[in-house]
């Protein structure tokens, strides 16, 4: 449990789904700065990450950041404990009976799922739910619900497409690989068919919902494809360093739904930063708290481009024609872990 001396700031968001069972205590470990406070007043809030992963570890970086930021700020204790669901249903319905019974004042679930099971657990309690990073809420139904708010990170996926063809004109056929158990990919798998289908442009599903399925599918678009696209998969984004890999080394670039993808050695993206994510979320959850008021949910600006140059000399592939389709480009290089 972390503790700070913590002041509040601005906007909040909620959300949750099912909650049941005996308590579980999955808590990831968390470092917090401590302070004496200078008021009496604080908050103790529980962050649920559905699972282990580079983006969701990102954005439960930035929270704890700006929790800690916000306590420094203005001197207000904020106590906050990490959990973690290891992508189970069952466990994290487990934490969301430990939370309830905890007494948090509010739950930031992070991801899809985590966000299902709060609203859930939450729902006798009306304890606020702040989800972070749930693509398309209404789909997931965490939409009127008094009490859940949150950030979507909804994805342009006509963007990335776009990127595809400015790089490739002559493109033939794209690789569609997620898990057909993720919420976050129906929506642009859809959105992804039916923007091929107008551009008579052919395209191969793969799907899986285990790493070895997803490296077996990725490995098995090799020479199949001219281009994969993944959106922001969770289930994928657990293997993107290898599936990258895979696919960098059959020559096929993999454009995908979040900037960690790209970091993990994918090609390229277009979407939201999923640090401004984070730290959006911590300040919508305190501003809930304060004001005992919950907003609708907040959808991120995307629109940056973020390309992975190591992955782009491997292929051989000149990228300055981005510079056209975004206001920003960010270059970055294959993650060391």
């Amino acid at each position: 449990m972390k503790k700070f001396v913590a002041i509040l700031s601005a906007a909040a968001m909620m959300t949750s789904l099912a909650a049941c069972g005996a308590t579980a205590d999955t808590t990831t470990g968390s470092s917090a700065a401590t302070a004496e406070a200078s008021s009496g007043d604080g908050y103790k809030i529980a962050i649920v990450q559905q699972m282990d992963h580079s983006s969701l570890d990102e954005i439960r970086t930035a929270i704890e950041a700006e929790l800690d930021a916000k306590a420094a700020e203005k001197g207000i204790t904020i106590e906050y404990k990490d959990f973690n669901g290891q992508n189970d249903a069952t466990t994290l319905n487990q934490i969301g009976t430990q939370v309830v019974s905890d007494g948090y004042d509010a739950v930031i679930p992070i991801a899809t799922l985590a966000a299902q099971c709060m609203a859930t657990a939450c729902e006798s309690t009306q304890t606020p739910v702040i989800y972070a990073a749930i693509s398309n809420p209404e789909d997931v139904d965490l939409t009127g619900i008094d009490y859940v708010t949150g950030t979507s990170d909804a994805l342009n996926t006509q963007s990335i497409l776009d990127m595809m063809l400015a790089v490739n004109p002559d493109l033939k056929t794209v690789g569609l690989l997620y898990s057909n158990s993720e919420a976050n990919s129906t929506t642009p798998i859809a959105e992804a068919k039916e923007y091929l289908d107008a551009k008579g442009i052919a395209y191969i599903e793969k799907t899986g919902n285990t790493n070895d399925e997803i490296m077996t599918a990725a490995a098995s678009l090799v020479g199949q494809v001219d281009a994969v696209f993944t959106p922001t998969d969770n289930v994928v984004m657990a293997a993107a360093a290898a599936v990258s890999e895979t696919l960098t080394e059959g020559g096929i670039p993999f454009y995908t739904g979040a900037d960690s993808f790209v970091t993990a050695g994918a090609f390229a993206t277009c979407g939201v930063n999923y640090t401004e994510l984070g730290t959006y979320t911590a300040d919508m959850a305190l501003e809930v708290l304060e004001t005992g008021t919950v907003p609708e949910y907040h959808v991120m600006d995307g629109g940056i481009i973020t390309v992975n140059t190591d992955t782009a000399a491997a292929l051989g592939i000149d990228y300055s024609v981005f510079n056209d389709l975004a206001s920003q480009v960010v270059e970055v290089t294959t993650s060391a872990e």
